[in-house]
Formats: structure tokens, sequence, C-alpha cells
């Protein structure tokens, strides 16, 4: 199987990296703007590849991405070059959003000459409404990276908070993968037992706890840049792991983001996967403030998507 990475910076070279060591194609196509520096990123990492299952990996044009399953776009300004890493800036990534409408403008026909039956994976903040202006191109399979990283940030808090095993937690994070996000603490569980009630037996307050969890979650990739200038491997760990439920049609459920016709728009949902996207949207029971704040997160994105409509 054969997928394509656009962009070989921070981010690209990240899922690129991840999907080398996962095994998930048998060849990758990478394609930059300047074609030196994919030309340079396939170069190190392919001798590297040697260690890994037998991955041809190369550079080359829009063309080259012939019969590739799946495409990945990580092209485009990221948060700190765009200013968006402000905290109280409520906006956040939706910030870079008609800069990176620019960037893929310029992009999508080309890719769309070539495989417009190919999965496309959305990696470029802010991901959810650009699957949507994607979407506009004609290109029928679109996913969002949406908030399946996030829904691991928030495993990892609350399992640190509980000293258990991350994979041991149940915990779901819906809506824009961005500051309205939805924490779904109804549902979340550790081994049937909900973490809510778990949290209690740590002898500090829920709602401290609570709110520590999401501020750490919600600006995970703030606290990543100010260290780091860029939040690039979780992200490229997540976008290989989606590569490989498609490429094997997994039919696995996880938080990720597809155009969902109930909201009018694409967020997160918990949704069967397979090798032609999502197969099926599953909407878990919420609460009544989680229903409402999931409705203000898909307003946030239809506002958002308006702005770049008829741009």
């Amino acid at each position: 199987m054969k997928i394509g990475v656009i962009g070989a910076g921070a981010v690209g070279s990240a899922c690129l990296l991840s999907s080398i060591l996962r095994g998930v194609a048998r060849e990758i196509v990478v394609v930059n703007r300047e074609r030196n520096r994919a030309k340079a990123v396939v170069t190190d990492l392919q001798y590297g590849a040697a260690l890994s299952s037998a991955v041809q990996i190369r550079d080359g044009e829009y063309s080259d991405l012939a019969g590739a399953a799946l495409v990945m776009i990580t092209a485009g300004m990221n948060e700190k070059s765009g200013g968006a890493t402000n905290r109280n800036d409520p906006a956040g990534r939706l910030k870079l959003l008609e800069s990176n409408v620019a960037i893929y403008r310029q992009i999508l026909p080309e890719i769309f000459k070539t495989v417009p039956q190919a999965v496309i994976l959305v990696v470029t903040d802010p991901p959810d409404p650009l699957a949507d202006f994607v979407r506009t191109f004609g290109f029928t399979r679109v996913l969002s990276t949406g908030t399946f990283l996030d829904s691991l940030r928030f495993r990892f808090h609350v399992a640190r908070h509980l000293n258990v095993d991350p994979t041991s937690v149940e915990a779901n994070v819906l809506g824009e993968h961005g500051t309205s996000e939805v924490f779904m603490w109804s549902s979340a569980q550790v081994a049937g037992v909900r973490v809510l009630d778990a949290l209690q037996q740590t002898g500090r307050g829920p709602e401290e706890l609570t709110r520590s969890i999401e501020q750490e979650v919600r600006y995970a990739n703030i606290t990543i840049i100010e260290g780091n200038q860029a939040s690039q491997f979780g992200i490229g760990m997540v976008s290989a792991r989606i590569a490989e439920i498609v490429l094997r049609d997994e039919r696995g459920v996880i938080p990720i983001g597809s155009y969902n016709p109930k909201y009018g728009v694409t967020l997160s949902m918990p949704s069967v996967l397979g090798q032609t996207g999502v197969t099926q949207i599953l909407e878990p029971a919420m609460s009544e403030e989680e229903r409402h704040a999931l409705e203000r997160s898909a307003e946030t994105l239809k506002a958002a998507v308006a702005r770049i409509q008829g741009g």
C-alpha cells in the first residue's frame, strides 16, 4: 500500500518517521514546495528505515502520488509562526485558518488531479474547518486528525492522577480540536469505574482536578511549543496510527474528525474508521452540560467555515 505526505516540515517529518516505524505502508511519497527539503528528509530517514518493515521512501511531485490510498496534508503555517500561542485568545488554532486556506488552495487541485478517491487526512491546524474546505474541491473521503490526540492527552493526565496505565483509561474529547473542545467526563471510566468517582478517592476536590486536567490538555500544544518551537511528535504518531487503521481496514473506533450532517460541520465524534474513511459516527450518551458544550463547539466551527466560504 502507498501513502503520500504533503509537507516536510516538523509535523510532516514526524508523520513520516512514525509511519516508517509503524510499518504503515510499503511506499511513501513526500511532496514539499521546496523539493530539496523533501529530498533531504527522505535521505536522512531512508538509512534508518532499514531497521523497520520494508518500505520505499521517496520525494516526488504531485503526479507521483498516483495510487496512494491515503494522503496526509501537513503543509501550512504553524501555531508558533502564526501567533496562535496565546492562552487567553479564544480563537486558538482558528487564528491560522485564512493563512492555511490560501496554502491549501494551491495544494488541493494538484492532489485532486492525481488521487481524487484517496482518503485525505488533514493534519494542518486548524484541521476541522480545513477538512470542510478540502471537501469543497470534490474530495469525498476526508478526515481531520480531530481530537484523537486530545483524547490521548486526556487519558494520560487522568491516568497520572490515578496512578494507572493510560491504556486502562477510556475517555474522549469531542468537538473541535481547539479551545471549544468538550471533555466527556460523564462517560470517562477505568475498568467500569467512573473516572470522576475514582478521582474523588485521590483526596483532592473533583472540581479542582477536572479543571487542572482540562487546562493541561487544552493548552498542551502551547506548553510544548514554548519549549520546542513546534508540537510535532504526538500528532505524528497519531497520524501514522490513523493511516494504519485506514490502510488495514481495521474498522477501529476512535475520536476523529469527519463531516457530521447532524451538526453541519466537521468535528470529532467516536467513529468507525476503515479503508474508505469514516463509515459510521457513534454519538455517545452525554450529560446535558456536555451536549450544550458540543453544540457550542459546532457553532464555533460553523462560524469559522463561514469566514472562508466564497473566498
